[in-house]
């Protein structure tokens, strides 16, 4: 039963918004999610690998739909080499070696899939699960807030140079490549002294780099890591991480338009997890003050955790809030939904409740819906002052208590009455969720 409640309510959410072209949320007239994501990705078979990737990678090199790559180990594009992937290829990462794909400073990957052919990287196991594999490091040249220009990338990758882990620099408006249709599954995998990588690592890395419709899914780590840099990223997606969907650091400049986090509190790191992490640093001794500190814009986002029972799964303390903002954080949430978290918000304890601080953390036009309270500052039961600050009629947010089948399907059932449910070709049904619901090892 449980199983088809979830798979009803996302299916709902996703479709209703996407074709009802609602103001708030993920926005489209046609169904951007269709083709391309994947929301059951263990149930999927490919073909055995062909070609085996390793080592350190310093020529131009092209990987082609027809041959299956198998990722061994730590695998490095340097030497200001461009990694090129045809759309359709799969790359398996290894089990056995942890396999993960590091484009070093100076490089490029061009991995622009199609949404009818996405590239996709994914674990090599029969069963598949969280951090099976390791991920992808994209290390480029934009500024972070450190104090020098660079820093390197300590998760206990093996470089035969130093400089294959560095990133940072000047140049804002640098060119990491494309990663456009891509799926990253079951990424994740954990470090004894580095915790659990994450699926997508983009540090330092500048505007100029393209970034549309990349879905991460079943991570061990966070979806998306960003450090430092300069970014657009557009029609994001996470499924299903065990960490953070969205996290930012070290100065990270970033505008993410029109995207999604699905979490499910059944599935969470015991630190926990959030839908968007966002600080500026780990210790503030660390941060030039002259320097940017992380700025990041969100527009149209859908932010959901689905669950079976919110009110039992919040009273026994498996759901938190949906958006931790840090100390010395400039944030705005535009237009987006924020549904099912306990609270939706919790600002840094260590920010100062004044009119400055809180001109930097927007919340404007955005659908706060069933949660267990809005806005909070880390350790205060009082929230007032932070009610009567974003309940003003000029930010024009929306409070709700309505389930997320009602709240954003009302649009579409006036629309297109005989609809059918469908997300790639899946009807609604007990089927739509993967069997490991119920037996996570988290």
């Amino acid at each position: 039963m449980r199983k088809i409640t979830l798979a009803i309510l996302v299916v709902f959410l996703l479709i209703g918004n996407c074709f009802a072209q609602q103001e708030k949320g993920i926005i489209g007239y046609d169904n951007w999610l269709d083709t391309w994501t994947e929301f059951q990705p263990s149930k999927i078979t490919y073909e055995e690998p062909t070609q085996i990737l390793s080592g350190r990678i310093a020529i131009d090199t092209k990987l082609t739909k027809r041959n299956t790559y198998l990722l061994v180990g730590d695998v490095f594009i340097t030497n200001n080499a461009t990694l090129s992937i045809e759309p359709g290829t799969v790359i398996l990462g290894d089990f056995k070696t942890k396999g993960s794909l590091i484009i070093s400073k100076g490089s490029k990957i061009i991995a622009e899939g199609k949404q009818t052919d996405p590239i996709i990287f994914t674990s090599n196991r029969s069963v598949k699960k969280p951090g099976d594999w390791g991920g992808i490091f994209v290390l480029g040249d934009a500024p972070l807030n450190s104090y020098g220009n660079e820093s390197s990338i300590n998760y206990g990758l093996r470089p035969t140079s130093f400089m294959d882990i560095v990133y940072g620099g000047e140049n804002s408006e640098s060119d990491s490549g494309v990663l456009k249709y891509v799926r990253i599954e079951f990424a994740g995998k954990r470090t004894k002294e580095h915790g659990n990588l994450s699926g997508l690592t983009l540090a330092g890395v500048g505007s100029d780099t393209t970034l549309y419709n990349v879905m991460v899914s079943y991570c061990q780590g966070n979806s998306f890591n960003l450090l430092g840099g300069n970014l657009v990223l557009v029609k994001m997606v996470s499924f299903r991480s065990n960490q953070n969907d969205y996290n930012f650091n070290y100065g990270a400049q970033c505008n993410l338009v029109n995207s999604l986090a699905v979490r499910s509190p059944y599935v969470s790191s015991a630190d926990g997890s959030r839908a968007l992490f966002i600080t500026s640093y780990d210790y503030k001794e660390d941060a030039d003050p002259t320097k940017e500190y992380t700025n990041v814009n969100a527009e149209n986002l859908t932010l959901l955790n689905v669950s079976n029972d919110l009110e039992s799964d919040i009273e026994i303390g498996l759901v938190q809030e949906a958006i931790y903002v840090g100390n010395d954080v400039s944030f705005v949430s535009d237009r987006s939904v924020i549904s099912g978290f306990s609270p939706a918000v919790i600002l840094d304890d260590q920010i100062k409740m004044n009119d400055s601080n809180l001109r930097k953390i927007e919340f404007i036009r955005t659908y706060f819906n069933n949660c267990n309270g809005n806005l909070f500052r880390k350790g205060y039961t009082n929230n007032d002052d932070l009610e009567s600050w974003y309940g003003s009629r000029a930010f024009n947010n929306v409070y709700s208590k309505g389930p997320d089948s009602e709240t954003f399907i009302d649009a579409i059932h006036k629309k297109y009455p005989d609809y059918r449910l469908r997300i790639n070709g899946i009807i609604a049904s007990n089927d739509y969720f993967d069997d490991d619901d119920d037996d996570d090892e988290d």
